[in-house]
């Protein structure tokens, strides 16, 4: 009976490592570049890969990669609040890019999926406005923007339904600083990434002053934007890291040490950087991620 068990467990993960791996990833550009990056480092490692980056958003990621139709996608740890509610995971943990990380590995190992090591980096929400607007205000963070709404401030900001709608995200904003937008001060844009809304706030489409916005993206400065600061740590770390199905990793156990090494590269200043190549100059997530990857030494 051992044996026969052995053969089947063997006979698996043979078919698990046969299958070409399926590489998702989220819309926005750096998404699209870390995709990038999982797809190069793996095929140049030999291995087979069908690439379906710009899948769509977290939760569109998250259920195709429970139900096994991606097997492998870069995530982020602050999303562990979002991923996983019943855990109940306090602010200040979530502010420690040690506990979340921590969190998110334990608490999706029994969903089959392990989280790999994360880059050092914080990928976070942020409200971005036009640095005149803040510079007119003394907006400098977000507790100045509740200020300022409370006030009777003029306000709209564009994001995207998972921006508006998550409790970790704008909600969180909201509850920490103690204010409420009201449905005509928002501009809900579905599948909206951050350059877009931010090409909004900066233009002022649609009456629009400030944008959803992340971390690391590249497009503020030239926009002329500005990031309020987050001195309550309403949002969490978001440290970018590869999560991929436990049974994809055991029957390719050399994947791990290939995309730590991979993220392992990656700093604040470089993704911002890689992203502003995206989002300004209109170069492929793919061109990116090669270029970067060759210089590195990681690819040929």
């Amino acid at each position: 009976m051992k044996t026969i068990l052995w053969l089947s467990l063997a006979a698996l993960l043979g078919q698990a490592a046969a299958k070409p791996i399926v590489v998702g990833s989220k819309l926005d550009p750096e998404a699209q570049i870390l995709g990038q990056m999982i797809v190069l480092t793996l095929r140049n490692a030999g291995l087979e890969v069908t690439d379906r980056t710009n899948l769509g958003d977290t939760g569109v990621n998250r259920k195709a990669i429970l139900a096994g139709e991606i097997d492998v996608y870069p995530e982020y740890t602050g999303n562990a609040v979002y991923l996983f509610p019943q855990a109940k995971i306090s602010t200040t943990e979530a502010g420690n890019p040690g506990k979340i990380y921590g969190y998110a590995r334990q608490l999706d190992l029994k969903n089959g999926v392990t989280w790999l090591r994360p880059a050092n980096v914080n990928n976070t929400w942020v409200i971005a406005v036009p640095q005149a607007l803040a510079a007119q205000n003394k907006l400098n963070s977000v507790a100045d923007l509740a200020r300022y709404l409370k006030g009777g401030g003029k306000f709209k900001i564009a994001g995207s339904p998972e921006f508006f709608n998550r409790p970790d995200t704008m909600p969180a904003f909201e509850k920490a600083y103690g204010f409420k937008l009201r449905p005509d001060q928002k501009l809900v844009l579905a599948g909206a990434t951050p350059p877009q809304t931010q090409q909004a706030a900066a233009n002022g489409t649609n009456g629009v002053n400030a944008a959803m916005a992340y971390g690391t993206d590249g497009t503020l400065a030239a926009l002329k934007l500005v990031a309020l600061k987050d001195p309550k740590g309403a949002q969490a770390v978001y440290q970018p890291a590869p999560i991929i199905r436990t049974a994809v990793l055991k029957a390719n156990p050399q994947i791990a040490a290939l995309l730590n090494k991979t993220f392992a590269t990656l700093t604040q200043t470089t993704l911002q950087g890689l992203n502003a190549q995206v989002a300004l100059e209109g170069r492929t997530a793919q061109d990116v991620a090669r270029d970067y990857l060759k210089s590195k030494g990681l690819i040929k």
